[in-house]
Parts: C-alpha cells; structure tokens; sequence
C-alpha cells in the first residue's frame, strides 16, 4: 500500500473541495497522512471551524494530524511517504517552497520528502497566482519532482490573477506523479 502525505495550508475557501479529495485517496486504498500548517490547523473562518477540519482529517484517514516541524521532520528520513500532495497550497506556501522556506509543517514535510527524490504534487490555490506569486508559480512549475494538479483561472472577471486547482482531478493527477509524469493538460 501507497502512503500519500495531504497537506493542507490556508486557502480556507477550498477546504470543502480538498477534503473530500482526502477521503477519495484513503477510498482507492492509499494510507492517507494529514499534513496541517499552524493556520489551518488554528484558525476558525467563515469557511468553518478548524476543530471540525481537523476532526475529519482524522476521521476520513484514521491517522492523526501532523501540524509541528517536529513531527514533519522525520517524514524524510523515514521515508514515510511516497507521494506528498500539497492541497490547497497558498501563495505564501508556493513562495517558501520556491524560495527554500521551511517554517510550517508542510514546507517542512516537502523539504524532508524531497531529500529522497520522491514527488510532490501542488493543488495552487491563490488569489495572485498570475501577479505576486507567478514568479514563484514558475520556478516550481520548472523544479524537478513537484506535479501540479491541473489548474486555470477560477473567476477571470472579478479576479484576473487567481487560480485554482481542479480538485476533481487531484486521484488521478496523483497517479501520474506517482508515476513521474505531470497530468496533462495541466491548464484549463
């Protein structure tokens, strides 16, 4: 059996897509490992209460939340995960990671799980990802080793600069990461 990491920062708006994603995994027979930044795992919104995430993480996975660097930390050296999804993943969270920041537990997860070669697949979900954080945007889209769930414009008209991941497509964008491969097309 597969063991996948699902990581989940604080584009809150996307936690009622992503989460049942999370539960599609454990039902295609993947141990699925929750990954929650400090924000995600804290912070009540108008989207919910991050007891109530955090409550069906572990309950759709039966594995507990990891939510410190400490207990992301041996996530490389132990070689826990084959495959690490980062979903939704911020534009803050793309900055770290294009700019070699690891101060969250899944900035940290990806730094540990990268230093075995082993993939990471992104599901982008920011307000600026074609302003502020497309620089960031491309130099993962160009790193090897991270996949991205397919992704495109989600409002063009009120938001020119966001995008968001099609979260439907995170199962099978995940095989094909597994596999090496980047799911295409990878724009809509």
């Amino acid at each position: 059996m597969e063991t996948v990491g699902f990581a989940m920062t604080g584009s809150f708006c996307t936690f009622a897509q992503a989460m049942p994603q999370m539960k599609l995994l454990c039902e295609a027979g993947y141990r699925v490992i929750p990954i929650m930044s400090n924000s995600a795992y804290e912070t009540d919104t108008r989207f919910g209460r991050a007891a109530d995430w955090v409550a069906q993480a572990e309950e759709a996975t039966g594995e507990r939340v990891i939510h410190t660097i400490a207990q992301a930390e041996p996530i490389g050296p132990k070689k826990l995960l084959d495959l690490l999804i980062v979903a939704p993943c911020t534009g803050n969270t793309l900055g770290k990671l294009a700019a070699g920041v690891y101060d969250t537990a899944p900035t940290l997860a990806v730094k540990s799980h990268r230093r075995n070669g082993r993939p990471v697949l992104i599901a982008v979900s920011t307000n600026d990802a074609l302003s502020g954080s497309a620089a960031s945007l491309g130099a993962l889209l160009a790193r090897e080793g991270f996949f991205f769930v397919p992704f495109g414009q989600d409002d063009p008209a009120q938001k020119p600069a966001s995008c968001v991941a099609d979260f439907g497509r995170l199962l099978p964008a995940a095989r094909e990461a597994l596999a090496g491969r980047q799911m295409q097309p990878m724009l809509f």
